[in-house]
């Protein structure tokens, strides 16, 4: 046989004839900042989970013509210039099952509350493609927050995503906790993923949902302010891995991401370190990007898909209240809407201080209930032209009656819509209030005397009118027996409680 034969038949002989397997096997050529450089990597994937030894992983982010730019994941204080890295051929996810509900994790999956390790049962995808138009429905059914101006005004429905923008210190996560705490028993699953938080905040938090009953349907995910860079930018995808694990089960989950500006600040360090070029505010140009591929995961279901829903409530801190920022914009882009929390409000004494002319629910009332449709239809109106009059009204001393009555109703129904966050109101609890304020038969009433007022006649509706609050909890329209049965009791209440409808001097 000749050489060039021999040669031939080599040349044919496959890999796999031989049972070899390729392993592709890069260098660290440097390593700094949790960042690491690597070369000969030739035929790694963007976003493939690597190795650095047994304990070491990082993921892959850069792809460049002579090196690859690696975040490091775990394992960073071993890792030196020199050492392997070895590919694993998978993409990044982590293992969920049901045994995760009421437990803290990080967002690698693994628990941090001290407890037992988590039973696997799914590998879930950090990154995947949002679920296409054809299997989802349109949103038609509310989430109560149990806060009244939020289910009035600015209704919130499953699948839906929801801005919290404000500045610090505003309550944005106080309504969040009060929407977690209040779908007891509403069989939904919620995710709180804290992004960049000091420990102790994150600690008090959970410790609210365990007095509360809250962490029995709640799961967790804990990127704090101690944490990585790296660790802080996957996290919000973690918990959107978990809430398409129930969501798979046709389950309904609600997700809040604590807080977005903090995310995008994480992977603004990340690319700078990556040497990525950078743009306005010195973020990088696919920051945009960062937000939307997360929040267009949530949606609803239809029945062929298991009907379950994801509904995002994504929380952003602004400076100064400038909403035109460039995180801020982009969110509210990406969004179904905001609650926007106003310093000025928070300050005077509004709770929640929310903004009614800036905040917006672009489902709006085709995901709120018939009743509360009906007894808020014209709030938001009166209570957005009852600010500018306010506004107005300082600079006059001299009102018509109309004016002065239109400022009167505006104060009360102001004051009916202040609610401290852990006190959720079911919906016929929130019905009769707004029922009382929109037909007038608070005008009578002192503004001082609003709160004991709501007090004692939510409570003498619960004890005389059992049957009416039960047709008011179900939502459904108020027919005109109903509305009879409202009024008479009003009255009833009035005759009995008279020290309530002593008019102001």
């Amino acid at each position: 046989m000749s050489k060039s034969d021999i040669f031939a038949n080599l040349s044919s002989i496959k890999d796999s004839d031989l049972n070899v397997e390729k392993v592709s096997v890069g260098k660290v050529i440097s390593y700094a900042d949790g960042i690491v450089f690597a070369d000969e990597l030739n035929d790694v994937q963007a976003g493939e989970l690597v190795t650095f030894g047994e304990e070491g992983h990082g993921l892959v982010l850069n792809l460049e013509r002579e090196k690859v730019g690696i975040i490091v994941l775990s394992g960073a204080e071993r890792i030196k210039a020199g050492d392997f890295v070895y590919r694993t051929g998978k993409i990044l996810s982590i293992n969920v099952s049901d045994e995760i509900v009421g437990r803290v994790i990080d967002p690698l999956g693994q628990s941090v509350d001290g407890k037992s390790a988590i039973k696997k049962d799914k590998e879930m995808f950090l990154e995947k493609i949002a679920p296409g138009v054809i299997a989802r429905q349109a949103v038609n059914q509310p989430l109560q927050t149990g806060v009244k101006a939020v289910d009035a005004l600015i209704p919130i429905g499953r699948g839906q995503r929801e801005l919290i923008i404000g500045d610090r210190n505003t309550g944005k996560s106080s309504i969040a906790l009060a929407s977690i705490l209040n779908q007891r028993g509403q069989d939904v699953i919620c995710v709180y993923v804290a992004i960049g938080q000091k420990k102790s905040t994150l600690a008090q938090f959970i410790q609210t949902l365990d007095d509360n009953g809250a962490l029995a349907y709640t799961v967790v995910v804990s990127a704090t302010a101690s944490e990585s860079a790296s660790l802080q930018f996957l996290a919000p995808y973690s918990g959107q891995a978990v809430a398409e694990y129930f969501l798979e089960k046709g389950k309904d989950v609600l997700i809040v991401f604590d807080d977005l500006s903090k995310h995008a600040q994480a992977y603004r360090e990340i690319s700078l370190l990556l040497k990525r070029p950078s743009g306005r505010e010195a973020y990088p140009g696919d920051v945009f990007y960062l937000h939307s591929r997360l929040l267009e995961r949530a949606c609803r279901l239809n029945k062929e898909n298991g009907g379950g829903s994801i509904t995002a409530l994504p929380i952003i801190e602004t400076q100064a209240n400038d909403v035109s920022a460039y995180i801020p914009t982009n969110v509210i882009s990406i969004t179904d809407g905001q609650i926007y929390l106003e310093t000025d409000l928070f300050n005077s004494g509004m709770r929640p201080a929310i903004n009614i002319g800036l905040s917006v629910s672009r489902v709006g009332s085709a995901a709120q209930l018939k009743a509360m449709k009906q007894v808020a239809g014209s709030l938001k109106l009166d209570l957005a032209q009852f600010r500018e009059l306010e506004a107005f009204a300082q600079f006059s001393s001299d009102l018509d009656a109309t004016t002065k009555k239109q400022l009167d109703r505006g104060k009360r129904v102001s004051e009916i819509l202040k609610q401290p966050w852990d006190q959720q109101m079911s919906v016929a609890e929130q019905v009769l209030m707004i029922y009382a304020a929109t037909n007038g038969h608070l005008d009578g009433i002192a503004v001082t005397d609003l709160v004991s007022f709501e007090t004692e006649f939510l409570s003498f509706a619960r004890s005389n009118y059992v049957d009416l609050v039960k047709i008011l909890l179900t939502g459904a329209k108020i027919e005109g027996p109903q509305d009879e049965l409202l009024k008479k009791l009003i009255k009833e209440f009035e005759k009995t409680h008279p020290r309530f409808y002593k008019k102001e001097a």
